[in-house]
């Protein structure tokens, strides 16, 4: 509930900000939003590198024998052959402790986690929340300082009642109804492998605790490539930068569905978290900034209509997940 509006807020602030300056510097405003949403996304990955940084040294501190060594046949019930409801099983097996029970349903000891650790990073992340929160309380410029109130001057103020009514009138604008698979694919790529991936191809094969170092590489490859995308662009195009999108992710996939972990092919979940990270740039970035363009002049409703439509492919995803569908 509080990503929501933070989210909207934030794609209607850079988008403005970004046609202010394209403004004072005579310049086409869509390369600028495109710039300005890749340098925010720069900064909003490396703090997944930071935030992974953490868990990892939490999750790796004290005893990590408690993380088992698979066999290359045990690994083979991982990767995409990983299915949630095994696991969901084989925990109520283990509960009831069932003499019957076969090998297959035995638990995978590298899900199990210490809730001590859980807690202690939760804290953590709580502490630099709360701290963002001030930062940008303190020290934001509001969109009045650009000139937002001459740019809303004669227009009616909207309230929460008629902006979630014009919310839903956007849908029906053709650019909008066109958009809404990309928004709802964006939400999918993301869901899929903060849950699947790292569930299925990490923790299963190679333990909880890699889970950290596999997005650290996810989100370094991703924030490079945010600010790259923000000056490809003006090379060569929106359209050849999605194109190349849909590509890495369709190659990954097919890795994914023909490739088994083994002990010794661990680098590649590194190579695949890599090649997501870029995937995931240009998602992230050129979704927001072609939001940002088709629709400059109604960017609450817009914004909120992607924010919509990216958690319900979040939706999607973690129910997928959650309810073990294999």
């Amino acid at each position: 509930m509080g990503a929501a509006p933070m989210w909207s807020a934030k794609c209607t602030y850079l988008t403005q900000v970004a046609h202010r300056f394209a403004g004072l510097d005579g310049s086409d405003p869509e390369p600028v939003v495109v710039k300005f949403f890749g340098i925010f996304f720069f900064f909003f990955q490396c703090n997944s590198i930071l935030g992974n940084i953490i868990s990892t040294s939490v999750l790796s501190s004290g005893k990590t024998e408690v993380y088992t060594d698979l066999s290359d046949a045990d690994m083979a019930k991982c990767g995409s052959a990983y299915c949630p409801a095994q696991l969901i099983s084989s925990s109520n097996i283990t509960e009831t402790a069932e003499p019957s029970a076969s090998a297959d349903d035995i638990e995978n000891e590298n899900f199990k986690t210490d809730i001590t650790k859980i807690y202690i990073i939760a804290g953590i992340y709580l502490v630099c929340s709360i701290s963002a929160a001030l930062i940008i309380a303190f020290f934001v410029d509001p969109l009045t300082r650009f000139g937002e109130d001459e740019r809303k001057e004669g227009k009616e103020k909207l309230t929460g009642r008629q902006l979630l009514v014009a919310t839903f009138r956007h849908m029906k604008k053709k650019n909008q109804i066109l958009i809404i698979p990309l928004t709802f694919w964006s939400g999918i790529e993301q869901g899929f492998f903060g849950a699947d991936f790292t569930a299925g191809f990490v923790t299963c094969a190679y333990g909880v605790h890699v889970v950290g170092r596999v997005l650290i590489v996810f989100g370094v490859c991703d924030a490079l490539a945010s600010v790259g995308f923000g000056f490809i662009i003006k090379l060569v195009g929106r359209v050849p930068i999605f194109i190349l999108g849909a590509c890495i992710n369709l190659a990954v996939i097919i890795v994914m569905l023909t490739w088994t972990p083994t002990a010794s092919s661990v680098a590649v979940v590194y190579v695949l978290a890599a090649l997501w990270g870029i995937g995931d740039a240009i998602w992230q970035t050129q979704i927001n900034a072609l939001y940002g363009v088709l629709f400059a002049s109604d960017e609450e409703a817009a914004f909120s209509n992607y924010r919509l439509w990216e958690s319900m492919g979040f939706l999607l995803a973690f129910i997928t997940q959650a309810c073990g569908v294999c």
